[in-house]
């Protein structure tokens, strides 16, 4: 079988039409299905189903597209072992960040990487739900996700896991706050405040719902917002309070704000990177994530007394 007819059946699977395949490979639909239907004639067996308007895999097709994610992790450790023999981890690799990822991890990581010669890195920022974070690695080589303690969407999804921190969440208030002076804040002491949420689906909600279930008051949300930047100019002009990210929320006297220590509810969220298993063979992909997990670790000495 032509391993590029595999790679289109395992492109199916993911992306779950054939427009979205051609879309992502440069092809027209009719030329993708083409495709597999000789990749069917060769397999001597039915690959796809009409199902609505579109195609679905048989089971033979999800067991072979299960075959084709085996044939290009080995193709690409092949190709590793050749780059590390000649110790060149050279070629573009595309990674993309939520936010403050971006925010914390990038400059740093990129000034890494500037010494490895025909090392190209090439990012992006995105802010998905938490559900949408493992898609992405269709499309990129690098995903950095982040999620709080009992959500992992990726756990299954047969993706390369890279630990990358633990970062909390603290309470933001505006100066002057009737909380500014305590060392810490707890769910009870937050009865009754304003809050500014985040969209349904990200993370840091279902924080805001243990907050909740702790205290015993339902929370009023005014405002929600993906952006942290936005969420600050709010909590600064006094119109609720917010849990934000404690590394990347640093340095907020002059914006008119405070973070405060949560205690009473588990408060961070866990950073990783995804990468498809062949994707992660690769040398060049394999350097970019050590230096990820190099530059988290220097971040996390950075704010130890913070955290």
């Amino acid at each position: 079988m032509d391993v590029r007819r595999l790679d289109l059946l395992r492109e199916l699977s993911e992306r779950g039409s054939v427009t979205a395949v051609a879309r992502a490979t440069h092809r027209t639909p009719s030329a993708v299905s083409q495709q597999l239907k000789v990749l069917e004639r060769e397999a001597g067996v039915p690959l796809t189903e009409r199902s609505g308007r579109g195609l679905a895999l048989t089971h033979a097709g999800r067991e072979l597209a299960r075959s084709a994610a085996d044939v290009a992790t080995a193709l690409e450790r092949a190709n590793a072992l050749w780059d590390e023999f000649r110790n060149h981890p050279s070629g573009e690799v595309s990674l993309a960040t939520f936010p403050t990822a971006g925010q914390m991890l990038l400059p740093g990581l990129l000034q890494r990487l500037t010494e490895v010669p025909g090392l190209v890195v090439t990012c992006s920022d995105r802010d998905p739900e938490l559900e949408d974070f493992p898609a992405l690695t269709s499309d990129f080589d690098v995903v950095l996700a982040h999620s709080t303690l009992g959500q992992v969407p990726w756990v299954g999804r047969g993706l390369h896991v890279t630990p990358l921190m633990r970062e909390p969440l603290d309470v933001a208030l505006p100066l002057g706050h009737r909380l500014a002076e305590r060392p810490n804040v707890t769910p009870h002491d937050l009865v009754g405040e304003t809050w500014i949420g985040v969209p349904p689906g990200y993370p840091f909600n279902r924080v805001l719902d243990e907050i909740e279930v702790v205290s015993g008051h339902p929370i009023v949300t005014s405002q929600r917002f993906g952006d942290t930047r936005v969420t600050e100019a709010f909590v600064a002009a006094g119109l609720g309070i917010a849990l934000l990210p404690c590394f990347t929320a640093g340095g907020l006297d002059d914006r008119g704000l405070v973070l405060k220590t949560l205690s009473g509810v588990t408060a961070a969220r866990n950073i990783v990177a995804l990468t498809r298993p062949d994707r992660a063979e690769r040398l060049a992909v394999r350097t970019v994530l050590d230096a990820l997990v190099a530059e988290s670790e220097r971040v996390q000495r950075a704010n130890a007394g913070r955290s």
